[in-house]
């Protein structure tokens, strides 16, 4: 059985039990901290592309990837009625406590209820399609849980600045990690000493996403670009 460490940290910050925060790092990447209070941050916290992509919110709304709740928690307070999900039960747990509503454990591929109008999925949505050759399933997956006018609000971040290429370097170029495509990373997290399984997290530059969406009958424009090599797309049937 797969340890929860990200939903163990959250547990700890929501009962006052905060003494360190998570490390993660990459196979490009040095360790780094992920501080815990940012996980419950308020909407005047947020990135700028993830408050547009809150304030686009319309009708009902599915939280995929949850977390400890935050994006759910600011659209309730707007009346929207939103569904939360998350595959760490600790998440789920903490956004419980927090005052999330409607929110169930589990993960995007098993979850099949019901449409919706908007489907968020933030903090590099991306991520969760986990390598290239999923980004299919999963955008057909996701064209399958939107009602025919909705919407799909998703960002991430276009990571070439970190092999040393430029932002404008052509999308085309095509080169690869090791065999892979760029922004295929194996993603590692440890906390109080204790590590989780090693998982597969996909950061996606929008020409690729937006090609990605058009073989599955989706259309795919960016809303907005962030401060560091990030995006927020708006993708629809």
């Amino acid at each position: 059985m797969e340890k929860d460490i990200f939903g163990k940290a959250l547990l700890d910050f929501q009962s006052g039990q905060y003494s360190e925060d998570i490390i993660t790092w990459t196979n490009i990447s040095d360790k780094d901290k992920l501080p815990l209070p940012y996980l419950f941050r308020a909407f005047s916290k947020m990135p700028k592309i993830e408050q547009k992509a809150l304030q686009l919110v319309e009708g009902s709304a599915l939280d995929v990837g949850c977390g400890s709740g935050s994006h759910s928690l600011y659209l309730q307070k707007k009346g929207i009625e939103v569904k939360a999900i998350d595959s760490s039960k600790g998440a789920v747990e903490v956004a419980k406590r927090r005052g999330v509503i409607n929110i169930e454990c589990i993960s995007l591929l098993s979850y099949s209820e019901k449409q919706f109008d908007t489907i968020l999925l933030l903090m590099n949505g991306t991520g969760i399609f986990q390598e290239m050759q999923q980004v299919t399933t999963y955008l057909k997956h996701l064209k399958s849980l939107l009602k025919p006018n909705g919407q799909i609000l998703i960002d991430s971040s276009d990571i070439k600045y970190m092999y040393g290429f430029e932002e404008e370097v052509e999308v085309e170029i095509g080169f690869e990690n090791n065999g892979r495509y760029y922004g295929e990373l194996d993603y590692y997290l440890s906390y109080k000493n204790e590590e989780a399984t090693p998982m597969k997290w996909l950061y996606l530059d929008f020409g690729t996403l937006k090609l990605a969406c058009k073989t599955v009958g989706l259309q795919c424009k960016k809303v907005e670009d962030g401060e560091h090599y990030d995006y927020l797309a708006k993708i629809s049937i």
